[in-house]
């Protein structure tokens, strides 16, 4: 093979939970009251334009949960009757490199303004006059790759970057237009109308779902992605970091930490809430004044501090067992997990409350005192009644939680105490881009691109929390 599959920790759990969700989904379609929910979400424009993009950040953080080693090329010719051995190289890749191998390669020698030809600081040069004599001189070198194409002539730039941009542009418009027919033909013939009355109803929003938001956030994502894959083709579209290599391949690459983060914590985070929350709330007594000891005494203790100390313990635990590790990426997967690990556990007590107190007011409603005066058991009364109507408040509180876990994490390898130095996230690229700022001229593009992407997740996912709280929610969908 070409490639020996690696199956890290994360892709397993990242690959199992996008399974569990879709499983998930189909079983909600199921239930009326579900699928009422999610149809009022699905009517809500907001919600639709946020699904779509979320489903963008998802799409490359599964190709980046692919990974493998790749085949080492033979040195020498083997001997007829050497035994056949296949070798295979240490660094671990995934599929998302394979599709951005350019960017993966080429290097700069240092920083670069995004689609520059040249470097962003003066070096110098020495430069022929002719007749053998070479004088230095203090200008910007050329870049080895950005703006390759162009040879000579640099004044080429501008106008190679709007063909370029045309043509996105067209690409992009072709595709919608593609998307667009065939989202066209299947309205009609589901709503057993003509095409031209499927495209009026989409845009007006008579069809029970919010087409016309999806098309439009697909527009502009097909340009944009049109547009950078052009772009990228003879440029940094981005920039280039310290060490030359490109910031849209770091942003890219961030956006699987981002998810592992948010999707892994708030998954170990649930099950700890529902059950400490649901038997505090039940049982009361000493059950629920033993509950409220634990997570008040927790609340107490600053989240950074006892963060802090967690990292480094696992940390010295991973640094006194390098045999544990056949690669680097294992190693900083190790790390990965471990901080959504201490995240879950320390992150579990405000939504505890919330499911605490629910369960008190549901306690008390008349069917679930008749139930308990019938003597069915507790467990019984749990599965069938409390916990049926606390999803909503999961739900929400699972959509919700995952934009701060993101910021979160931001935050702790900011300080310093978050992922692996040499795993790509944001935080990691903020805090590299600190000191940027502090030079002259000011690198500013690493910083800038690290908040929009971290800025258009964080906002995608609180858009659609919005929605889901407010379909979810009784009150709220009482009152509409």
């Amino acid at each position: 093979m070409p490639f020996m599959p690696v199956f890290l920790w994360s892709d397993v759990l990242l690959w199992s939970l996008l399974a569990g969700t879709l499983g998930l989904g189909w079983l909600s379609l199921r239930n009326a009251l579900l699928r009422a929910a999610w149809r009022r979400v699905g009517r809500s424009r907001t919600a639709m334009a946020s699904a779509t993009l979320l489903v963008a950040f998802v799409v490359v953080g599964m190709l980046d949960s692919l990974h493998y080693r790749p085949r080492l090329e033979a040195q020498a010719e083997p001997s007829p009757t050497a035994a056949q051995s296949v070798s295979y190289g240490v660094e671990v890749l995934s599929a998302l490199d394979a599709a951005l191998r350019p960017l993966r390669t080429r290097h700069e020698k240092t920083y670069s303004e995004p689609l520059a030809t040249r470097l962003y600081a003066r070096e110098s040069i020495e430069v022929d006059e002719g007749g053998g004599r070479i004088r230095q001189v203090r200008d910007f070198p050329r870049l080895r790759y950005g703006g390759e194409h162009l040879g000579g002539d640099e004044s080429r730039r501008d106008g190679d970057i709007a063909l370029r941009l045309l043509r996105a542009l067209l690409i992009a418009a072709l595709v919608w237009a593609a998307i667009a027919a065939v989202s066209v033909v299947a309205l009609a013939r589901r709503n057993d109308c003509s095409p031209g009355d499927a495209w009026s109803r989409i845009w007006r929003g008579d069809g029970g779902f919010a087409w016309d938001a999806v098309l439009v956030m697909l527009g502009v994502l097909l340009l944009l992605s049109t547009a950078v894959a052009m772009l990228a083709s003879g440029y940094h579209v981005l920039g280039t970091d310290k060490v030359g290599q490109d910031v849209l391949y770091q942003v890219l690459k961030s956006v699987r930490t981002a998810l592992v983060i948010g999707l892994l914590t708030t998954l170990l985070m649930l099950p700890l809430s529902i059950a400490l929350g649901v038997l505090a709330g039940y049982f009361r007594g000493w059950v629920d004044d033993l509950i409220q000891y634990l997570y008040t005494t927790l609340s107490s203790i600053p989240a950074v501090l006892l963060i802090a100390a967690a990292v480094l313990m696992m940390q010295v635990l991973i640094d006194t067992h390098p045999q544990w590790f056949a690669t680097a990426a294992e190693r900083a997967d190790l790390r990965l997990l471990a901080l959504c690990f201490i995240l879950g556990v320390t992150s579990w007590t405000s939504l505890c409350r919330l499911i605490r107190g629910e369960t008190l007011k549901l306690r008390e409603l008349e069917y679930i005192q008749a139930a308990q005066a019938f003597g069915v058991p507790d467990w019984r009364i749990i599965g069938r009644h409390i916990l049926p109507n606390l999803m909503h408040i999961v739900i929400i509180a699972l959509v919700m939680d995952f934009s701060s876990l993101v910021l979160a994490e931001a935050l702790l390898s900011y300080v310093g105490i978050g992922v692996d130095p040499k795993m790509v996230s944001f935080g990691t690229m903020i805090n590299n881009a600190r000191l940027e700022l502090a030079r002259e001229p000011v690198v500013w593009w690493s910083l800038s691109a690290a908040f929009v992407f971290m800025f258009a997740l964080v906002l995608a996912a609180n858009l659609l929390a919005d929605a889901v709280r407010d379909a979810f929610d009784p009150r709220l969908a009482e009152a509409a």
